[in-house]
């Protein structure tokens, strides 16, 4: 996959994870998005080198995707710990 894959593949795992998880976030859509960006790059890179599942070529991978999604759901948490709801 590409960088272009990988944005797109952030953007909809932001999506997602925002869904999931639902609430205010202090950087509003711009930050979650940035976020899911951010997190499926970390998911990635942590299923590639510590849960031993190479990145896979294709953008349909499953397991692709539940690390992308498991990446910026841990840094939407991260995001709300450390930053709080600043929208009250």
């Amino acid at each position: 996959m590409g960088v272009i894959s990988w944005i797109i593949l952030g953007l909809l795992a932001g999506a997602i994870a925002k869904f999931l998880l639902p609430g205010r976030d202090p950087g509003g859509f711009v930050g979650t998005t940035v976020i899911g960006i951010a997190g499926a790059f970390i998911g990635g890179w942590i299923s590639a080198r510590w849960l031993d599942h190479p990145i896979s070529k294709d953008f349909y991978d499953g397991a692709t995707w539940a690390a992308a999604i498991g990446g910026s759901l841990v840094l939407l948490i991260a995001y709300r710990i450390l930053f709080g709801n600043s929208r009250d």
